[in-house]
């Protein structure tokens, strides 16, 4: 009889892959084949602690045979993965949704290096939740609001308020002042995925990400902007405000890309944008919603922002 999907190990969902044709003797010969980055001793360690099932919910060993057009649920792990030494807060929760307010660094869903130090993982074990599902997801180097939601079979009506744009969601952000812009502001450009890993770029055309932009105060040569993201594209706010000539404080992707993260992470300089605030109709209630952040960004808080740049 085939089984649905297992539950959830320590806060981490199993994953499916679909077996197909092919000449390997056992499941393990499959899996170090088709996923090269894990080799095959790190494979025949998960098998042998039991973290990979067939569909039929049966523990495999070293030795099962290999079946196409069958599934395997396996349980994602990473050897030596890094601590983000900074926490979450949870700021809100009922039977429908969690509102997280995350730090600068803590991914908010499991991908390459890190599965256990994300914030829906550690949401997962805190609250016992295994259905939590992000309703949208913020760039690792971004602090703030993540919304989850509870429920599977509410689930959609709640990612349809980020694919229909109802949301109001505010940033906040610290970038060199620029004299020259006339802000308030609506910028606008096309971004469309780049050459260069990680970066967006524009080209010409339509627009596709518009970007609303005060400035709340200016310290010296840093201004604290109010950014508000009228569409939703990925990294829409640092390229617009690295295009603008003011980019992000301590971005490592804009206007340059930098080398990533060695073995050891660094901390000491978080990218200086926050998720503030976010406000919406509930799907289900019909209510208002609003909640903001209980983080600021560092930058501003310094004695001497001047020195920041």
């Amino acid at each position: 009889m085939i089984v649905g999907k297992p539950p959830d190990r320590d806060g981490v969902s199993a994953s499916v892959i679909a077996t197909t044709a092919g000449d390997w003797l056992t499941f393990s010969d499959f899996l170090a084949h088709r996923f090269p980055a894990v080799d095959h001793e790190q494979w025949l360690a998960r098998i042998n602690g039991g973290d990979v099932v067939d569909e039929h919910g049966v523990t495999i060993s070293a030795d099962t045979l290999y079946r196409r057009n069958s599934k395997l649920f396996y349980y994602r792990s990473v050897a030596n993965e890094p601590h983000i030494p900074f926490e979450e807060t949870v700021l809100f929760q009922d039977d429908l949704i969690v509102v997280a307010d995350k730090p600068h660094f803590l991914p908010v869903t499991p991908a390459g290096r890190y599965v256990q130090e994300t914030l829906l993982v550690r949401l997962k074990r805190r609250l016992g939740i295994d259905t939590l599902a992000p309703m949208h997801r913020i760039d690792r180097d971004t602090a703030g609001l993540v919304l989850f939601t509870v429920q599977p079979h509410t689930r959609d009506a709640y990612q349809k308020l980020f694919r229909e744009r109802r949301i109001e969601k505010t940033y906040q952000a610290i970038a060199p002042w620029r004299a020259d812009l006339m802000a308030p502001t609506i910028y606008r450009s096309r971004l469309v995925e780049s050459e260069a890993f990680m970066q967006m770029q524009s080209e010409e055309g339509d627009a596709n990400a518009l970007t609303a932009i005060e400035i709340a105060e200016v310290k010296g040569s840093l201004a604290r902007y109010i950014l508000r993201p009228l569409t939703g594209q990925k990294h829409q706010l640092r390229a617009h405000m690295a295009a603008l000539g003011a980019p992000i404080l301590n971005d490592r992707i804009y206007p340059v890309l930098q080398a990533p993260d060695s073995a050891e992470p660094d901390y000491s300089e978080p990218l200086q944008l926050l998720a503030k605030s976010i406000a919406f109709a509930d799907p289900r209630t019909q209510q208002p919603r609003q909640f903001e952040s209980v983080r600021s960004l560092a930058s501003w808080q310094a004695t001497d922002v001047t020195d920041s740049t």
